[in-house]
């Protein structure tokens, strides 16, 4: 392989003065605008039977779902639990990375569960809501691991496939010569070709087309006309557990946990797609004789 492609972007998209203003945040902010605009548009449609502030009410919730249990998931599940007593501020520390899907998951649906308790007049059936949603969370999903791309992070095991990829910071910390080397130094390198046998699965993109792209898709046709009651949300399940699963073949587990069964075997991510995976299943077979959701086109429902 010659001369693979060198990652080196910076994360920082733009200045607002003296802050920051952070790609990985702009994916957040476009995941959050891509779903509300397509869930307001399938809520004028008729496919979701409620105000549009009451919609806005379940978009804040979701939102808060995802950071706050994408992070304690996270700090939980990734993290030496010892963070607990001697450093809890960690918690609350989002801008020194580490956010969880699995974590995501389940606060999106205990905020939505928070959300249908209090408009059961209007929705019926909590598994209405949560298919509702779920075509709409692939959209975070890709611009997420295109915010991991460009952050240089999550990076793949080493390849080399033509599409293989230089990713600076996994040579600083794998490559012992490479320790103290800057990232203008290891650019130089690469162009000699010096750093090709470096080259790294992408595995940021193949989760960008699996998780966001292939799912939107997917998910995006299939609930264009009403489905069975489990059917949406069933499929979501089983399509993000198996995704996940096999790209985690090729992509680098968290150096802090590593594999969990052998030197290459297992991997936190796998473990939690499991469950995923036994909960599609369980809930496609469940939308066989499940109702089909009703739909109703109003002008602007009551709450």
């Amino acid at each position: 392989m010659t001369n693979p492609y060198f990652v080196d972007f910076n994360p920082i998209a733009f200045n607002l003065g003296p802050i920051g203003v952070h790609w990985y945040g702009l994916m957040y902010l476009g995941g959050f605008v891509g779903a509300w605009v397509l869930g307001n548009r399938r809520r004028a449609l008729g496919r979701f039977p409620v105000s549009r502030d009451a919609l806005a009410d379940l978009a804040f919730y979701v939102m808060l779902g995802i950071i706050i249990g994408g992070r304690i998931w996270y700090m939980l599940s990734y993290q030496p639990i010892k963070w607990i007593w001697t450093d809890p501020l960690a918690l609350f520390r989002i801008w020194d990375g580490g956010m969880s899907f699995h974590g995501g998951l389940l606060g999106v649906l205990i905020a939505s569960l928070w959300w249908w308790a209090r408009h059961r007049r209007r929705i019926t059936h909590y598994f209405d809501v949560v298919d509702f949603v779920a075509p709409l969370v692939p959209i975070g999903l890709g611009l997420g691991r295109i915010g991991n791309f460009i952050n240089g992070e999550l990076w793949g095991k080493l390849t080399t496939l033509p599409w293989g990829m230089v990713f600076p910071h996994a040579v600083q910390e794998n490559v012992p010569q490479y320790h103290d080397a800057t990232v203008a130094q290891l650019h130089q390198l690469w162009q000699t070709g010096a750093l090709d046998a470096y080259a790294r699965h992408p595995s940021e993109l193949y989760e960008f087309f699996l998780e966001g792209v292939v799912m939107f898709t997917v998910l995006y046709i299939y609930s264009a006309k009403p489905r069975r009651r489990y059917a949406v949300s069933g499929l979501f399940a089983l399509m993000y557990g198996v995704f996940r699963f096999a790209v985690e073949f090729v992509r680098m587990p968290d150096p802090q946990l590593g594999y969990l069964l052998g030197t290459h075997w297992l991997t936190m991510g796998q473990v939690q797609s499991i469950p995923l995976i036994v909960i599609g299943l369980i809930l496609l077979w469940l939308s066989r004789r499940a109702p089909v959701a009703r739909t109703e086109v109003l002008d602007e429902a009551p709450a």
